[in-house]
């Protein structure tokens, strides 16, 4: 069986399998199994909704963190027309784990920022595994200030273990960065929405995700610290991250009741990675909806409404 699967995916894959066999078996034997290759395809469908249903927050993680889930770029090929890329942050570098340009959705002129992970393991150390240095946040910021100036709503999504903690990092000014984005964003005149897509990692995602409304995929997680380090924080053990994630409340279910986000895309049955051309349906879909009710907001609403969503949150 095949490494890249969860273990939670192995019951339903051995169980196709079986149904694989039973079907070859009654095409060599001519013999009418249609019966019990029927029922056999009940059970699967029924284990897929019971595993799928009930999945605890360790679940969610491993579903988040799969490499086959559709990364920033897929989402730009298919939800947006004419993207263009802008690179650099004017002061360094360009990042390449902060992807953002310039693009059109549903023939409305959008900016689009995303942190980018990679598929292998080449390209995961080219995107630096989708941690951010601080080159790429004063990036983002440039093109979200030049959105601003434009009149352009600003789209983000999030996936990302965190901001990169390298002593380099550090060097120039990573603290400093996201403090700043978060303080920008607070003011922008233009309406900002954010989807966590995968994970979404304490203030290495906070610092793109400061939007008047912050969408989840059903799946992805959201977390002030990753679990593995909170665990490794609390016990002295980062093999904890199971116990911790029960206690961090990641899941899109548990921060929609505490207010952090606003709504829940609904992912394909298994995760957006089983059928993502549906995932991207549904996120297009949610983009429009809540553009359509932020557009009509004026600038100073759309700064106040930001402002007071960001206060409310902590309050019991």
């Amino acid at each position: 069986m095949s490494s890249d699967l969860l273990n939670l995916e192995k019951p339903i894959v051995e169980l196709e399998k079986k149904i694989e066999e039973l079907k070859q078996f009654s095409i060599d034997k001519e013999i009418d199994l249609s019966t019990e290759i029927e029922l056999l395809e009940q059970k699967r469908i029924n284990l897929e909704k019971d595993t799928y249903s009930n999945l605890s927050p360790w679940q969610h993680i491993q579903i988040a963190r799969h490499f086959k889930r559709p990364s920033f770029y897929e989402y730009v090929d298919h939800i947006f027309e004419g993207f263009i890329e802008l690179h650099g942050d004017r002061l360094f570098r360009d990042d390449p784990s902060i992807v953002g340009g310039i693009a059109y959705l549903n023939q409305q002129s959008v900016t689009v920022i995303g942190h980018q992970k990679g598929k292998d393991t080449k390209e995961n150390i080219k995107r630096n595994f989708g941690m951010p240095n601080p080159e790429g946040y004063r990036k983002a910021l440039r093109l979200m200030k030049q959105a601003s100036k434009f009149n352009r709503p600003i789209i983000t999504f999030i996936d990302t273990p965190g901001a990169f903690p390298g002593i380099e990092a550090e060097e120039r000014g990573q603290g400093e960065a996201i403090a700043r984005n978060l303080l920008e964003m607070a003011q922008l005149e233009v309406p900002i929405i954010s989807v966590i897509i995968g994970e979404g990692g304490s203030g290495g995602a906070l610092a793109i995700a400061m939007g008047n409304h912050v969408l989840m995929l059903e799946h992805a997680i959201y977390s002030v610290i990753s679990p593995e380090s909170c665990g490794a924080i609390l016990w002295k053990d980062s093999s904890k991250g199971e116990k911790a994630a029960e206690a961090l409340k990641i899941t899109a279910k548990d921060l929609l009741n505490l207010g952090v986000i606003d709504d829940i895309i609904t992912e394909p049955l298994g995760g957006g990675h089983h059928n993502p051309e549906q995932l991207m349906g549904s996120v297009k879909k949610a983009l429009i909806s809540h553009l359509d009710v932020l557009k009509e907001y004026s600038k100073e609403k759309i700064v106040e409404h930001r402002y007071n969503k960001f206060r409310k949150m902590g309050l019991f």
